[in-house]
């Protein structure tokens, strides 16, 4: 049997080759059983002119994918038998009318899936067009079709999911401006999460982690640009085509794969892409017990980079630092990092039982304290922790990460974030993100912690210099593309920041205080009216009252803002004290401005680091108290 198939289309076409070799089918899939080192096409093409039958997994995916229809027109010009298993009502191309004319049917949306699997295997194993639905492109010319010889192939293309567009600026700064992605070269790759195809469905943790540890170790290859996790699990559960991803990533190649886990066994297949034109340019399949994944991992890594013709001069790539061996240890820590990037309290809960899990079985893992670090970080920015408790718990958790493991750079990422959020020292936050760049020198993270640092203490072109790099390396790191319109903002750039931060919503249009900042931002461009339409809109009651009050007050609404300012002293005086204050020096009400702004520096307000530079506090810029303040956090006074 010959199978081959569309990429969105890759659950149903394996659940299809499953059905039909547990009935004694002999099946045919791509990139399972394509030879490795072939000529991918010239495998297809030998597959088809070998097989008597085809079954096409027919879905808009299909329809658009010019795979298919070559592949189609190929078993239709070698009057090999097709059947098209139509998993939805998209309209046919004439072409596909054309060649799926003597086609038999076998419709899954009416049928249902298990019925319709049954049908195909007796559709495929009695060659008898009875079994199936009409043919709507043939009607009842189905009996011209001849019976099959041999027990015959299953056809499904390999396309991909729908496009954002996501069409960031022109890079002139007298407009709005893109996040600096860079020209796209042969020596870039992308590495999307790994399907998981296992019966129950419960391992989509494990090809998670399967392609995060690629990902990190191709991006120790110095010539090879690699999109980091951010970017490249952007698109994870959307119908984007493979094209669409690596336009938007700016990558030329792209890695994409599957894990099946059954018992103590793994079946991983992986495949490499040239996204231009969708040519394999190598792919295998690998059957190991699971004690072996990480040299499936080490394999897959290397393979790729000799796929592309990279030459590597310190030899083979190696897993990175601060891992286990402890196989236990590194899959509950692996289901940890599922659950961390979900971002929600209770999976972050869980996430950090997991990494607690993970350090009692290995107590020398260091990337699983590192995990527990960056847990409790985000724990203390969803006000489940303290600031005290929080941070204090990161530092001492990335400190016993650097102790096990020197060279981990995102430990020092991690206490860069503390020294900036916590202890409000800018020396130690920049040292630190210092060392980091200096183990990884394209961190992305690392990075926007510097942008960060630097827009916190007024060094706006720095800042944005720094954000632009971190999204050359992770494009679709929302944060950072956050940070580089704050930065923006703070430069007095308002267009750009107004700019930057719609097409933020248009990512993720529900990143916190996007709406409050582009709110904020119009007011600063002279437009309340539109400045209050925008702050309005958040769910989020602390988002929606940030600025709420403010831009009420600049649209000419002052009762309906003294109320607002009520809400802001009652409801959220322990959580958005900086606002409150930022109210009061919009209002010029100095002593009730200076009063929050020291109940701001007491709770360890977040909002603090973006003083410098708020026109929102102009009012008050004069008044003695305000340098002294700036004085007392050590941040640029003049």
């Amino acid at each position: 049997m010959f199978v081959s198939y569309a990429s969105q289309d890759a659950a149903v076409a394996n659940s299809v080759v499953e059905h039909l070799e547990s009935q004694g089918l002999k099946c045919w899939i791509a990139p399972r059983d394509v030879t490795p080192g072939s000529q991918y096409a010239d495998e297809i093409v030998g597959a088809i002119n070998e097989a008597k039958v085809v079954v096409v997994v027919l879905s808009e995916h299909a329809i658009a994918s010019p795979h298919v229809g070559k592949e189609i027109e190929r078993a239709s010009s070698k009057r090999r038998r097709i059947i098209a298993l139509r998993t939805d009502n998209a309209p046919l191309t004439r072409a596909f009318e054309y060649f799926l004319s003597e086609s038999q049917w076998i419709h899954v949306p009416a049928l249902g899936m298990p019925a319709a699997l049954t049908k195909l295997k007796e559709a495929v194993g009695q060659g008898s067009a009875a079994s199936t639905q009409e043919n709507p492109v043939a009607h009842a010319n189905s009996g011209r079709v001849k019976q099959i010889i041999i027990a015959a192939a299953v056809v499904v293309a390999l396309g991909v999911v729908v496009a954002l567009g996501l069409h960031f600026w022109t890079s002139k700064r007298g407009g709005a401006q893109p996040p600096s992605v860079a020209a796209i070269t042969d020596k870039s790759i992308a590495v999307l999460p790994f399907v998981d195809m296992s019966e129950k469905k419960d391992q989509e943790y494990f090809g998670d982690g399967m392609a995060e540890e690629i990902i990190n170790m191709l991006a120790q290859v110095p010539n090879l640009r690699v999109p980091a996790r951010t970017s490249s699990f952007f698109f994870k559960g959307k119908s984007t085509k493979l094209a669409d991803i690596a336009r938007e990533l700016g990558v030329a190649d792209v890695l994409e794969g599957s894990i099946r886990r059954s018992g103590n066994q793994i079946r991983v297949t992986a495949q490499l892409v040239r996204a231009d034109n969708g040519y394999h340019l190598w792919s295998k399949t690998y059957d190991r017990p699971i004690d072996d994944m990480f040299k499936v991992q080490d394999e897959i890594a290397n393979s790729v980079v000799q796929a592309l013709q990279i030459t590597l001069m310190g030899g083979p790539l190696t897993r990175q630092k601060g891992g286990t061996q402890n196989l236990d240890a590194y899959q509950v820590y692996l289901r940890g990092m599922s659950s961390m990037w979900q971002g929600s309290v209770p999976t972050l809960t869980a996430a950090r039982d997991d990494f607690d899990l993970a350090v009692k079985l290995d107590p020398d893992f260091g990337l699983a304290w590192v995990g527990l670090s960056r847990v409790s970080q985000f724990l203390t920015n969803n006000f489940i922790y303290s600031p005290q408790e929080g941070y204090e718990l990161s530092r001492q958790e990335a400190q016993h990460a650097l102790h096990l493991s020197p060279d981990l750079a995102e430990a020092h990422d991690l206490l860069s974030n503390v020294y900036r959020n916590y202890d409000w020292d800018w020396a130690a936050s920049e040292s630190e993100v210092r060392q980091a760049l200096a183990l990884d020198p394209t961190n992305p993270t690392s990075l926007m912690r510097g942008g960060q640092l630097a827009y916190t203490l007024g060094r706006w072109d720095d800042a944005e210099r720094q954000l632009r790099l971190a999204l050359v390396r992770d494009p679709l790191l929302t944060i950072a593309i956050w940070c580089l319109g704050t930065a923006q903002y703070g430069a007095g750039r308002y267009a750009e920041a107004d700019a930057t931060y719609r097409r933020l919503l248009e990512l993720a249009p529900k990143f916190f205080a996007t709406r409050a900042y582009l709110g904020k931002t119009l007011l600063a461009e002279g437009k309340p009216d539109a400045a209050l339409a925008m702050v309005e809109q958040p769910e989020n009651k602390n988002e929606r009252h940030m600025f709420l009050a403010i831009v009420l007050q600049a649209a000419g609404k002052q009762a309906e803002s003294d109320e607002a300012l009520k809400v802001l002293n009652t409801e959220f005086a322990d959580s958005l004290a900086y606002y409150v204050a930022m109210t009061y020096a919009y209002r010029g009400d100095h002593d009730l401005t200076f009063q929050w702004l020291e109940r701001a520096y007491a709770q360890k307000d977040q909002g603090l680091k973006e003083i410098v530079g708020e026109r929102l506090f102009k009012n008050i810029e004069g008044d003695p108290r305000y340098k002294a303040f700036l004085k007392k956090m050590k941040l640029p006074s003049d």
